[in-house]
């Protein structure tokens, strides 16, 4: 009889548990940044023959910097470690029952709270940040970097421009 009981106890905890993992949604954050127009850059004639490319060197100062949190954050459901947490919350509930009293109520308790933290283990949540920084070069023409990381670059620095790249001038 005491048998019977027990299984159907862990059987309602791993049925508990999975219907636990399934309430879960997916939530995506998405970050739309408008991106200025740029200017169409001037065409130069070429000679016929061109052995090496020509490397682009630009200076001037940073007028702006921007920070964007960009990228999308999404975090996905978890079930078998929803399953795994559930049977281990509904043993060590079960266990912590047979202690204090109580033990199918701490059972079903445990099931829930381990299908809960299983759930949510192993999941990742990626943000990609962007630092945009705006340059107005010597000639007049505003150049607009989208870089992950903007170092010590700070606002009225002279800067290089070499092949999309920022060096400080």
């Amino acid at each position: 009889m005491r048998t019977s009981t027990r299984i159907a106890s862990i059987a309602s905890c791993v049925a508990v548990a999975g219907s636990l993992g399934a309430c879960t949604t997916t939530r995506t954050v998405a970050y739309t940044v408008p991106v200025p127009v740029a200017t169409a850059p001037t065409v130069v004639a070429q000679p016929a023959v061109v052995t090496t490319p020509v490397a682009v060197v630009e200076y001037g100062r940073i007028t702006n910097i921007q920070y964007f949190p960009g990228g999308t954050a999404s975090s996905r459901l978890n079930l078998p470690g929803a399953i795994v947490g559930g049977v281990a919350g509904a043993v060590i509930g079960n266990q912590v029952g047979r202690a204090v009293g109580g033990r199918d109520a701490t059972t079903v308790l445990g099931g829930a709270a381990g299908a809960v933290i299983g759930s949510q283990a192993g999941t990742t949540t990626v943000v990609d940040t962007t630092y945009r920084i705006t340059v107005q070069t010597d000639q007049g023409v505003l150049r607009i970097l989208d870089v992950p990381s903007s170092g010590d670059l700070r606002i009225g620095d002279r800067v290089r421009i070499e092949n999309s790249v920022i060096y400080h001038s």
